[in-house]
């Protein structure tokens, strides 16, 4: 196995883990959306890997955290503690190589990459692009603390293409009753981040002081409760879905990056 990086520990998670799968179900929309991606994979990496969310169930998967809470969560076999930027294994091993929702955790993203170039011939990678233009009504109205953290984290979806030299970018709108309930998933269901159990699944939220969200729960509260949210965001309830920048990212190669 190969060393993690100094100093680092995967402190987030850690500490959130425990109750992840309890909040975090798998969507079938974006199950089938990234099991289009990796089509034809025989064996696969998931870095990242936590609760084993998103896997192929018809290819060997082998499962990559730097979180024991989270691997010990793993429903597999195959299973291995190491960082994304310092993968344990040989050039071209696997068929596919896939991150979801994850890359923002890294440490150095874009060496995070070229492992995933290096360790598979095709990636798969899901983030969130920092530049596109709706905001989710939680981070402006209750939380815009929340802007600042997240921005320090993604990097823009266009640079995200080009470091991993992704052919294919493809949109996913969140539906309103998505059942994976990372930050955005409740974008028409308000009354859910009022559950502490519900935030504390969300890295954000983990990772903000109570002295900030604490009080923006409360004045989220007071405006369900008085119809005020209700009726700013009337337009919002009648909506299916909304694209709030989430892409799914599909590149292959035939050899580890060269320079």
């Amino acid at each position: 196995m190969s060393t993690l990086p100094a100093g680092g520990t995967p402190v987030t998670y850690d500490r959130i883990g425990a109750g992840y799968r309890n909040v975090r179900h798998p969507d079938p929309r974006l199950a089938a959306l990234i099991a289009q991606a990796l089509a034809g994979a025989g064996t696969v990496l998931n870095v990242g890997a936590g609760t084993g969310s998103y896997e192929p169930a018809e290819a060997e998967v082998t499962a990559v955290d730097p979180s024991q809470v989270m691997l010990d969560q793993h429903p597999g076999s195959r299973k291995v503690r190491a960082w994304a930027e310092d993968l344990p294994f040989a050039d071209g091993e696997f068929d596919a190589a896939m991150a979801i929702m994850t890359v923002h955790h890294w440490t150095d993203l874009r060496q995070g990459l070229r492992e995933l170039r290096r360790v598979a011939r095709r990636q798969v990678v899901l983030t969130w692009d920092p530049t596109h233009p709706l905001e989710l009504w939680i981070v402006s109205e209750y939380v815009p603390e929340i802007r600042d953290l997240e921005n320090s984290r993604f990097l823009p979806v266009a640079e995200v293409a080009r470091e991993l030299g992704a052919h294919t970018v493809l949109p996913f709108p969140i539906p309103h009753d998505f059942t994976d309930g990372f930050q955005v998933a409740f974008w028409r269901r308000p009354e859910q981040y009022l559950d502490a159990t519900v935030r504390r699944a969300s890295s954000t939220f983990a990772t903000l002081p109570d002295e900030v969200v604490e009080p923006a729960v409360a004045r989220l509260r007071a405006d369900l409760e008085s119809g005020v949210w209700a009726r700013r965001h009337a337009d919002l309830l009648r909506q299916e879905t909304v694209d709030y920048g989430f892409r799914l990212l599909i590149a292959d190669n035939d050899g580890p990056p060269q320079g």
